[in-house]
């Protein structure tokens, strides 16, 4: 999980820098309608670009180890269950009960009232150094009052969850009413603090199938950041369109962007619509070209999925075996 950053005098000065654009709605719109407007074909070309290269065998294990280890293992559901939940967790741990030489996955999420579940389930299968996050907000919506958001990721952070999945208000944001989205993202972040003063990750959620536009896509990363996003997280995976590689690049370069200006380290987690190794192995080469090696890591990149795991394992099988397994090898989560 990756620590809260210690901003360097350096980065302070420069996220001090920063305070005018935030001090006002219309301050706040010039610099986010100042940034360069999006090369929708350039970036669409480069995304597709990526997609074609070529992994050989080894770095293919590799990679399926790697996107093992950055998976938020996901159940989502009006009809989770306490058993549904352990025996993720169970899965998260030791994800091929056959085969302990399998990564653990990063986190379980879940909704907040399964996070003590997940929590106790993940200390008793020996996985307490998985993480346990949860959604908040009134997510997947976000149609809520903030006292009951803040509520809702008070409550998630008090029973355990390690990290906070938010969703921003994309009514407010479409609308143009940018600071009420900052402010909002600025209190739900100071609503992870414990009262042993630590605090739980933030990872702020777009809904990027609902932002129309990339210029948006940009605007509402850079929003994320500058309000104290841990984390930018493309969507739900409750609505028609997820994650994209073109979606999910453009939002790495913001990152990228954001770390040159201000020294700010931000993590970018894709969810929704990933569910093949290929898929996957893609998006660690788009973050490996446009961050650096640096980003390929649990702390700074996620996937948020729930059947991916299962062909990673199977991929992961057939390198070493030569053959893929039935369908009976993976559980149906």
């Amino acid at each position: 999980m990756p620590t809260v950053p210690a901003y360097g005098s350096e980065a302070a000065e420069r996220l001090a820098s920063m305070a005018d654009v935030t001090a006002s709605d219309a301050a706040l719109r010039r610099f986010l309608h100042g940034l360069p407007g999006v090369d929708a074909v350039g970036l669409q070309a480069r995304a597709a670009a990526l997609g074609t290269r070529s992994i050989k065998t080894t770095a293919k294990a590799y990679a399926i180890d790697l996107a093992i280890s950055m998976i938020d293992l996901t159940t989502l559901e009006g009809a989770d269950t306490p058993g549904k939940v352990r025996a993720l967790c169970a899965k998260g741990v030791h994800p091929d009960p056959g085969d302990r030489s399998v990564p653990r996955v990063a986190a379980i999420c879940v909704y907040p009232d399964m996070v003590a579940t997940a929590k106790e389930a993940l200390a008793a299968a020996g996985g307490a150094d998985v993480q346990v996050a949860s959604v908040a907000t009134a997510f997947p919506a976000g149609r809520a009052a903030l006292p009951v958001k803040l509520a809702d990721t008070r409550d998630a952070v008090a029973a355990g969850a390690d990290e906070i999945d938010m969703v921003i208000d994309r009514g407010a944001f479409l609308a143009g009413r940018y600071l009420s989205v900052f402010e909002e993202i600025r209190q739900v972040k100071a609503a992870c603090r414990r009262p042993d003063g630590s605090t739980a990750h933030l990872k702020v959620i777009f809904e990027t199938g609902e932002l129309q536009t990339y210029d948006n896509v940009r605007r509402a990363s850079w929003l994320a950041m500058l309000a104290g996003a841990d984390f930018i997280k493309t969507s739900t995976g409750k609505v028609a369109v997820n994650a994209t590689p073109p979606v999910t690049l453009l939002m790495l370069e913001a990152v990228r962007d954001f770390h040159q200006s201000l020294g700010v380290r931000v993590g970018v987690k894709p969810a929704g619509g990933i569910r093949t190794s290929k898929d996957a192995i893609k998006y660690l080469v788009m973050v490996n070209e446009t961050l650096g090696d640096g980003w390929l890591t649990p702390d700074w990149f996620r996937f948020g999925a729930s059947s991916l795991l299962n062909d990673l394992l199977m991929q992961r099988q057939k390198l070493s075996t030569g053959r893929y397994s039935g369908p009976d090898y993976t559980t149906v989560d």
